[in-house]
């Protein structure tokens, strides 16, 4: 069944992001959840036209932390969801795991990262990837892992001239930008896997098979972050904090609750009442056992 209602948070801090407003309230939408309701800081027109293209009628121009708290518990003008979805700054992902004792979040979804694995290739390529993911949030990861010495000073000389100007994503390169000088492509690939990060760029499917954590694998040279963040298909809502480890990114899944359903006939009970006695009375539950006697006589 899809939830009753959702909120879904936008960020409009330093970049507003109507593609996010799209990723989250269309599989919402598609779950078929009754009550949708976005919450933005300075929404812009874009964010705002997205929005009434998608017949959101429940809008609120509201951020950070206290926003999470309003979704989470209510407020007089908002009354409370029960469940949250999006990315957020850090601040915005902290609110969110303390508010998940009170109301389901979707996941952690902070600063955006991205891990770069290659041995050889177009650096210009790599940099742009690498500016791309820091030009988000301060707090960005940028991260390239190589075994190939020579490669990792080319790619990082590449990315240094593509960031002048970028203020963010100098900054964010300066304090969270990494190159990774592996013993092997294999180690590269453990290294990655540990980090388990928001995006992995490999370089061919041969690399495919060996990732085993990340929010979602952008392969070859003409498959950039950007694509994923706004056409390629996939949600860009995305684990990071090392969730990846245990979770991928926002679906449709993510809108409804899966409630079992059991009928048994009087045979189909009868077929294994003898499993269901053995095991209630092991655990010492002798009024399972007798829910089961009752009804057939034993």
């Amino acid at each position: 069944r899809p939830l009753e209602s959702v909120g879904c948070y936008v960020p409009g801090g330093r970049h507003a992001l109507p593609s996010t407003l799209l990723m989250t309230v269309i599989p919402a939408q598609i779950a078929g959840v009754g009550r949708i309701v976005v919450v933005s800081p300075r929404p812009v027109p874009e964010t705002l036209a997205a929005a009434a293209l998608l017949g959101v009628n429940e809008f609120y121009a509201a951020g950070g932390a206290q926003a999470i708290a309003a979704l989470a518990y209510g407020t007089r003008s908002i009354a409370k969801v029960s469940k949250i979805v999006g990315p957020g700054n850090a601040y915005v992902t902290a609110a969110k795991k303390l508010v998940a004792f009170d109301c389901s979040i979707d996941m952690l979804a902070g600063p955006t990262e991205v891990v770069v694995v290659s041995e050889a290739g177009n650096s210009a390529f790599i940099a742009a990837d690498l500016v791309a993911q820091a030009e988000h949030d301060p707090d960005a990861l940028a991260i390239f892992i190589t075994s190939n010495e020579k490669y990792a000073r080319q790619v990082m000389a590449e990315t240094t001239r593509q960031s002048a100007g970028n203020t963010t994503a100098c900054q964010a390169l300066k304090g969270n930008g990494y190159v990774i000088v592996s013993a092997s492509p294999d180690d590269s690939m453990r290294i990655a896997n540990l980090l388990a990060p928001e995006h992995i760029t490999i370089p061919n499917q041969d690399y495919l098979g060996k990732v085993e954590s990340a929010g979602s694998v952008f392969v070859g040279d003409y498959s950039p972050q950007a694509a994923g963040d706004y056409a390629s298909g996939p949600n860009h809502v995305l684990p990071t904090g090392g969730s990846a480890h245990f979770r991928g990114g926002l679906s449709v899944n993510d809108f409804v609750k899966l409630i079992t359903v059991q009928e048994l006939s009087a045979d189909g009970l009868n077929t294994i009442a003898r499993e269901i006695t053995t095991l209630a009375q092991a655990e010492g539950l002798a009024a399972h056992a007798q829910s089961i006697a009752v009804r057939l006589g034993a």
